[in-house]
């Protein structure tokens, strides 16, 4: 009896706060889903209609976004851990400087996106500081384009240089959770940096991973300030189609439908880097 009194208070003092979250979360994913179907119309007549879900899966310029958005955040994804791994690595241990150079790698995380896109158009725009250093140093004759790009390379920068920090965080917890004498117990049985690396970090440092890619993919997918600033001029991102099909063609069901794509990518996106990624934590090798 003391059992359960004692477990209905638990969940009584969780119920503020799991209650809101769940109040929030439930009445706005209510809402998206209800006028995607044709519910609460802000204007004209209510009614479940599948039109609006017809009409937006029938439009070829849904598709070039959808493509372009999950191009983008797959790309920034995986660009941005790429880039953090080393960095984690090399900031492992202490050293003179480190501490200066981890605030400076985190500087993106206090830094709203249409501020940090606007400054970094400045250094990705076609005589900015990036192609002005590749002119210099002989790599390329001319500037080249990556501002408003067909291809969108000037969002995924802004999308690794923005997420580079969060992978870094995530990433370092189980990176410096590895004890020194495993790591120095691999190199004294002859593993190189690379086999350390594949045989005894990475396979740790995957549930990790997968918190990161799906953090970062989402945040990418969802992201609209760097997409209306960097990229290109003949294709919109999911949010970019979503806001301007509500707002200015004043189409809220199909707006709440694009929406809706967008959370169901997403959730696609999170279960598929969980299944491709979870055998590599398993995976069995050997040390060379």
């Amino acid at each position: 009896m003391n059992k359960n009194i004692a477990s209905w208070k638990v969940w009584l003092m969780l119920l503020p706060g799991v209650g809101t979250i769940m109040l929030l979360m439930g009445s706005t994913f209510y809402m998206v889903v209800a006028q995607s179907l044709g519910f609460h119309n802000m204007m004209g007549e209510s009614g479940f209609s599948l039109t609006f879900w017809q009409e937006a899966l029938a439009d070829a310029k849904l598709h070039k976004s959808l493509i372009y958005s999950v191009k983008v955040s797959v790309i920034g994804a995986l660009g941005a851990v790429a880039m953090a791994y080393p960095l984690v690595l090399w900031l492992r241990k202490p050293f003179p400087g480190s501490t200066t150079i981890t605030g400076v790698l985190r500087a993106p995380m206090f830094i709203p996106g249409l501020v940090a896109a606007f400054l970094l158009v400045n250094v990705i725009s076609y005589h900015g500081i990036v192609n002005q250093m590749l002119m210099a140093v002989g790599i390329t004759d001319k500037p080249i384009r990556m501002q408003n790009d067909d291809f969108g390379w000037g969002v995924i920068m802004l999308q690794i240089w923005k997420q580079l920090p969060f992978a870094m965080i995530l990433l370092a917890g189980a990176v410096n959770s590895i004890r020194n004498d495993v790591l120095d117990a691999a190199s004294d049985l002859g593993a190189s940096a690379w086999s350390r690396f594949k045989g005894i970090i990475f396979p740790i440092s995957i549930p990790s991973l997968q918190v990161s890619l799906i953090l970062i993919f989402i945040g990418a997918l969802g992201d609209y300030s760097f997409y209306s600033i960097a990229g290109p001029k003949n294709t919109y991102s999911l949010s970019m189609l979503m806001h301007i099909t509500s707002t200015e063609f004043m189409e809220w069901n199909k707006g709440a439908v694009i929406a809706v794509i967008i959370m169901v990518t997403a959730v696609v996106a999170a279960l598929a880097i969980s299944l491709l990624t979870a055998p590599l934590a398993h995976k069995k090798g050997r040390l060379k």
